[in-house]
């Protein structure tokens, strides 16, 4: 019995071990952009219906992407000037606006050819991952660079995506920043912007 007890610990063990082997990502910026990358094409190819696809996709980029921080970026200098209350609840509503943007993005891909190209090690806290998005009959070959957040070097997170030299969140920023502006500085008014594209 007490033989049958280790090896099922045993068995356990290394189930264990395999499996966070499996979920966990490399460490190494340009391995993991192209992990990322794979297990995309997986989902994005696979026979799932759209909801499906944008459910697995979201995990991925729960897990892989920096979205509080890119929240606060994206915020700019308005973070500093609202209540602990409302950027708590700037947080959520960012968190569920891009969820929802980055999947319905994506999910127009039924299998993208995307080739991880070089990295480039900007500093201790940032590495750029340089991708090609493979042309195709309907759509032509697009450049885009991963900004990977590397503060953590065990824990790589994705802030930026840059497609043919344009940054994603930096245009995100710009556009909060015009609503507010347009808006008497209202956070208010972003947050009905914000709820309007997420009920859409």
């Amino acid at each position: 019995m007490k033989r049958v007890l280790i090896s099922f610990l045993l068995l356990f063990l290394i189930s264990v071990s395999i499996q966070t082997k499996v979920l966990a990502y490399s460490s190494d910026p340009e391995k993991f952009i192209s992990e990322i990358i794979d297990e995309a094409k997986v989902i994005l190819s696979s026979n799932s219906n759209q909801e499906e696809k944008a459910k697995r996709l979201t995990e991925i980029a729960i897990k892989t992407v920096d979205v509080k921080g890119l929240a606060y970026y994206t915020l700019g200098k308005k973070r500093k000037e609202i209540s602990p209350e409302e950027l708590k609840k700037y947080e959520s509503l960012f968190e569920k606006y891009f969820l929802k943007s980055f999947t319905s993005r994506l999910t127009d891909y039924s299998d993208p050819k995307i080739s991880v190209l070089s990295a480039e090690t900007v500093n201790e806290k940032y590495t750029i991952v340089k991708t090609l998005l493979l042309k195709t009959d309907k759509k032509p070959e697009v450049k885009i660079d991963w900004r990977i957040y590397t503060k953590d070097p065990n824990n790589p997170l994705i802030r930026d995506l840059i497609v043919e030299g344009l940054s994603l969140a930096r245009t995100q920023k710009e556009e909060f920043a015009s609503v507010l502006s347009s808006n008497n500085n209202d956070i208010n008014y972003l947050f009905n912007t914000l709820e309007d594209f997420i009920k859409k």
